[in-house]
């Protein structure tokens, strides 16, 4: 037996495998720079300089805003944050809920859904934030981006409990979970700048699940018929 048909990457859909190699790639380029083996003497800043050009910030959407000016390369935070992180641990958990989570909905969703719930879900989350709080954290990483594709998870696990006449509820058990477990630490930092993100990116993955998913668009159309 060829013994490549064993890597656990053959059971997990391309674009899941392509968008975790991407976030864990840029993550080992800073730990290299970081570690003075990439970039010279220059790569220890490369994650300061891009959390400067990559990071959602208020300050910055707050001096759009009172400019009535949205450049492009300020706008461009908004979808190119997700794949900037913190640190190793920071992305190592990301990847793995991406992973996870990921592989169920791709299995469901073409490529071209998957992604987009994934980044519509990052950019809702990023406007959640500027929008609703007056943060003086930078928000990074791809935690808005991942919570959609638990909404979209969510959003499977409602349409097969529903159509098994099972209670639909239970489809946010693990929602709540990781809600509760966010607030506890957001209570105890002071910062809720992750969690308004991240429910928002929720609530975008779910909804956005019902025009995306497989049948989607028709499934709307029928019941607004059946009204």
């Amino acid at each position: 037996m060829d013994a490549s048909s064993n890597s656990p990457f053959n059971a997990l859909p391309p674009v899941v495998v392509g968008l975790a190699v991407v976030m864990g790639g840029l993550e080992l380029m800073f730990q290299l720079a970081t570690a003075g083996l990439l970039g010279g003497a220059g790569g220890v800043g490369w994650r300061i300089a891009a959390m400067q050009d990559y990071a959602v910030l208020d300050s910055v959407w707050e001096w759009m805003r009172a400019n009535r000016s949205y450049p492009p390369e300020q706008l461009v935070r908004f979808a190119a944050y997700p794949l900037l992180h913190g640190g190793f641990v920071h992305v190592a958990f990301v990847v793995v809920f991406i992973l996870a989570i990921g592989k169920m909905v791709a299995e469901v969703f073409s490529p071209l859904a998957f992604l987009l719930v994934f980044w519509v879900s990052a950019i809702v989350g990023a406007l959640a934030f500027v929008l609703v709080l007056d943060s003086g954290y930078p928000l990074i990483g791809g935690y808005p981006g991942v919570y959609g594709l638990i909404g979209a998870f969510s959003f499977i696990r409602w349409i097969n409990l529903g159509v098994a006449g099972e209670n639909q509820m239970r489809a946010f058990g693990l929602i709540g979970m990781l809600l509760a477990i966010q607030l506890i630490f957001a209570t105890l930092q002071g910062n809720y700048g992750d969690v308004v993100a991240d429910l928002s990116g929720f609530v975008a993955g779910f909804i956005l699940s019902f025009i995306v998913s497989p049948g989607g668009w028709q499934r709307i159309l029928n019941r607004m018929r059946q009204r």
